[in-house]
């Protein structure tokens, strides 16, 4: 199995655009992800999304030409690429913290990956508690 973990930065529109562009993309890659088996985890702050991908290499691959491709972002780079065992992911999910509520947002992703190797789980709950501003 392969997974890929990349971030990259939203567009002004998209990030000005919030709740509505978050659940707009949350729908149509849950979709995606269902249809390939894909798993992993999407985290957007509200300026840059970080996301894990795994499953077959192939469908991964094809899943990330697509990402690299969406014109919502911009500056996508890769962290790590590697091949897994087994899933360390058991779904797709998303998290924000678009909101106000940070710590809900910290919590969130502390349970989404727990799975996870450990530099995978450090990366996202480290990206939690980057401000968004940064």
């Amino acid at each position: 199995m392969r997974q890929i973990v990349y971030i990259s930065t939203a567009r002004p529109e998209v990030a000005e655009a919030g709740a509505a562009s978050e659940a707009q993309i949350l729908a149509v890659s849950r979709r995606n992800n269902a249809r390939d088996a894909v798993t992993g985890v999407l985290f957007f702050n509200g300026k840059r999304f970080l996301q894990a991908l795994e499953g077959q290499p192939d469908v991964v691959a094809r899943a990330y030409d697509r990402i690299k491709a969406d014109p919502r972002h911009f500056a996508v780079v890769t962290l790590s690429e590697r091949v897994v065992e087994t899933r360390e992911f058991g779904d797709w999910a998303m998290a924000s913290s678009s909101g106000s509520d940070q710590k809900a947002a910290e919590t969130r992703i502390a349970a989404l990956v727990a799975g996870a190797t450990p530099s995978v789980r450090a990366t996202f709950e480290s990206f939690t508690r980057v401000k968004r501003a940064a």
